[in-house]
């Protein structure tokens, strides 16, 4: 008895970055409105008039959609940045924030903290899309600033960087209610972080 032909690879078809960009405003306005544990494949797709199938062959689920689309709203990446200097680049990734996209992020962020403790696949998708390709981008940004002598490569605190740079973020909202504007990180910046960094 002959085999069955195999199907076909599902093909992957690229979206417009303008269509991409309209599909991550419809996941973080309903994320929003009802939360990560509410918000499903099919608010999704009816609000984008976007068919389901064609959300699953973009990403893989509701947690890569929404780690990609918290990636999406970054006005910069630490990627984008050279400017010469390290105290230049740590001021250029604080300079973008703009005060109400940062406190609507915030208060998305908060209202994710939940989710991603008791969802194992979110906390992976956010590591994977968000956190870790950030990190490594901010190590090479360091990486630069041992190549032009400004710091030394064993410099302890190049380690918590990243820790202590997402915490400004974090903490002046809940210390101070307040969003951390660019003002306050430039002063971070130059009151905590290069310190630490021997600069």
């Amino acid at each position: 008895m002959p085999e069955e032909p195999t199907a076909p690879p599902v093909r992957r078809t690229r979206l417009t970055p303008e269509r991409e960009a309209e599909l991550y405003e419809a996941v973080l306005a309903i994320l929003r409105e009802v939360g990560y544990e509410a918000l499903t494949m099919d608010a999704v797709a009816a609000r984008t008039r976007a068919s389901k199938a064609t959300l699953y062959r973009q990403w893989k689920g509701k947690p890569e959609l929404v780690a990609s689309a918290l990636r999406h709203t970054k006005p910069i990446t630490v990627a984008d940045i050279d400017t010469g200097t390290l105290r230049g680049d740590l001021l250029a990734l604080t300079a973008c924030a703009d005060p109400e996209q940062m406190e609507r992020d915030a208060a998305l962020m908060r209202g994710l903290g939940h989710a991603v403790h008791c969802n194992p696949d979110l906390h992976r998708a956010l590591r994977e899309l968000l956190i870790e390709p950030e990190k490594a981008a901010l190590r090479l940004l360091l990486d630069r600033a041992v190549e032009r002598g400004e710091i030394p490569a064993d410099t302890p605190a190049m380690e918590f960087v990243a820790h202590t740079v997402l915490g400004a973020f974090i903490t002046r909202p809940l210390i101070e209610d307040r969003p951390a504007d660019a003002a306050y990180l430039a002063r971070f910046v130059d009151a905590v972080v290069l310190p630490a960094l021997g600069r």
